[in-house]
């Protein structure tokens, strides 16, 4: 697979660091950048696209509110792009998602935009092994109204940020962030611009991710994961400042003419959370030991990187692990959870696979009745999607209860017999 293309799901590159600090002077293959396969072992016959594009639908969320949502442009004139340097400020652009009043008047919001759902088509989907054309991604709707009114008896809510895997745009976190915004939090999903695969701007702008190195090294993947994280974090420090400025009247500049009503005023940022999935797990873990203003953090299976790798957290922590990985498979989870002081949950999601982690554990099995998806049980593993989904909807929204809005429940040590799929690790 050429490495100019960025598909979504496949081997941890982060485990790269790992496996070069663990083999000094061992240089194993390079292995693919995280999110993106290598290219594939073996031989299939390649797949006809359906006549008719396949229709896909997502999961309702099970929260007691209805969700509205909103697309925010943002640009920090502060500091040049850090991927891009030829750019001289960073433009973001975050999907906010929330309780809200009921509101039949007020559109779906679509999983991806338009512009970057035939992008998505058109590169990401055919990375995936699915023909260009043959599902139906730009009719994929949320469960959310955008421009939807905050619910007002929801009160002030708690935050909540959410990182997507390196080179995965936000809309791949749709289902668990649906679902935290049914709990009464608001959730800020945020896309790396010239990282993630597609990033639509307004007006149908598509920003691309950069084409990677040929030569992709270990210590080349370990570059790229370090500068990643390094641009998504000060990305999530400047968001947080936006919303700080919104609770005290100030309007930033974004593409957004009017807020939906009672935005503004909802965040409550003295309690506030970040979730990721892959490399935004170890992003999410380096925000909340750096910044003052987060209090917990959760990993969805996602090797960290340094330094929180080796500080750990002195701040509430969960890891949630895919397949038969464990604490001590893991070096960087090994090192993390020894210098770790804080309250630490750890949850192994059995027969899961790295992708079960985001929405296309649920749209590819859409597919197969019809189009067979290449190597279906490595992207996403054996579990079946609903009780994968159901799995981190009640643990994520455990935690983020727990230690958010103070209501324990006990769930993250002892799942209970309800949840076979669901090991606690020690």
């Amino acid at each position: 697979m050429p490495t100019t293309r960025r598909t979504l799901l496949g081997t941890l590159a982060a485990a790269a660091l790992t496996t070069v600090a663990a083999a000094p002077g061992h240089r194993p293959p390079a292995p693919a950048p995280e999110n993106r396969p290598a290219a594939p072992t073996g031989k299939h016959t390649p797949t006809r696209a359906p006549r008719t594009p396949l229709p896909l639908r997502l999961p309702a969320p099970t929260g007691p509110w209805p969700v509205g949502t909103v697309a925010l442009h943002l640009v920090d004139d502060s500091r040049p792009d850090p991927l891009l340097p030829t750019q001289p400020c960073r433009e973001l652009m975050a999907g906010l998602w929330y309780p809200a009043e009921p509101a039949a008047g007020h559109p779906k919001a679509p999983w991806l935009p338009p512009a970057a759902a035939a992008d998505w088509d058109a590169h990401s989907a055919p990375a995936l092994g699915i023909p260009a054309g043959a599902a139906d991604w730009q009719g994929i709707d949320t469960h959310a109204r955008t421009g939807a009114p905050v619910a007002r008896r929801a009160g002030r809510l708690p935050v909540v940020l959410f990182s997507s895997g390196d080179g995965g745009p936000r809309a791949l976190g749709t289902t668990l962030v649906e679902e935290l915004a049914s709990h009464g939090h608001l959730v800020v999903a945020l896309d790396s611009t010239y990282e993630a695969e597609q990033v639509e701007f307004p007006g149908g702008r598509v920003e691309r991710a950069l084409p990677l190195p040929d030569d992709l090294t270990p210590e080349v993947v370990a570059a790229l994961l370090a500068q990643h994280s390094r641009a998504r974090l000060a990305d999530a420090r400047f968001v947080l400042g936006v919303l700080g400025r919104l609770a005290r009247g100030h309007r930033p500049r974004t593409g957004t003419p009017r807020l939906p009503r009672g935005l503004a005023e909802a965040a409550d940022l003295t309690r506030t959370g970040v979730l990721g999935q892959s490399l935004g797990g170890s992003v999410a873990a380096q925000l909340a030991h750096d910044d003052p203003r987060v209090r917990a953090a959760a990993d969805l299976d996602g090797a960290l990187l340094p330094p929180v790798a080796d500080t750990g957290l002195t701040k509430p922590f969960l890891l949630m692990a895919s397949g038969t990985k464990a604490l001590r498979t893991e070096p960087s989870w090994t090192s993390f959870w020894t210098a770790s002081t804080g309250p630490r949950h750890a949850l192994r999601l059995r027969d899961a696979a790295h992708g079960s982690y985001t929405d296309l554990q649920v749209l590819l099995p859409q597919l197969t009745p019809r189009l067979p998806v290449p190597d279906l049980a490595g992207l996403i593993g054996t579990l079946t999607p609903h009780r994968s989904l159901a799995a981190q909807r009640t643990a994520l929204t455990a935690f983020f209860g727990q230690y958010l809005t103070d209501r324990p429940t006990g769930f993250l040590d002892h799942p209970g017999n309800a949840w076979p799929e669901l090991e606690v690790l020690h």
